[in-house]
């Protein structure tokens, strides 16, 4: 017996064929019909990258206003008529900085959202928006901020 059972496993590399490994008429149905699936996500995948790269919103940076445009801005003084007829707190909400009475302040014409002036100059070289509520600071070229 057991001379039996190591004739079965005896493999001879000559005689190797391979009527185990031949690939039916289903199955090759199969293996196609999933290239082609993979292929069309790839695609699809490509095609939306290409969409939002070229076709999407421009990047927020490329919006910046200049520093002559960042300057048009309206500068209040903190405490004065005219900056408390504008409700807000009293604090600077981008370095958290309590407002000074007479101290300068930035006010922000779409939202009225106010900024110590060095904090707001910096925030928006970089980012045309506002830093609480993302109000968009557009500004044109031949006047003041929209």
């Amino acid at each position: 017996m057991a001379s039996q059972n190591s004739q079965l496993f005896h493999w001879r590399y000559t005689e190797l064929h391979d009527h185990n490994f031949q690939i039916q008429g289903h199955t090759l149905f199969y293996v196609v019909g999933l290239f082609r699936v993979v292929c069309l996500v790839t695609l699809l995948f490509l095609y939306a990258r290409w969409v939002c790269r070229y076709h999407g919103l421009p990047p927020e940076t490329s919006h910046a206003p200049d520093a002559a445009a960042i300057d048009r801005l309206p500068i209040v003084l903190h405490g004065s008529v005219s900056s408390e007829a504008v409700e807000g707190s009293g604090e600077c909400s981008m370095c958290l900085g309590a407002f000074e009475d007479g101290e300068k302040v930035k006010v922000l014409p779409r939202c009225g959202d106010r900024y110590h002036c060095a904090c707001v100059d910096r925030w928006l070289v970089t980012r045309p928006v506002c830093l609480l509520c993302r109000a968009p600071l557009r500004v044109d070229p031949a006047g003041p901020w929209v």
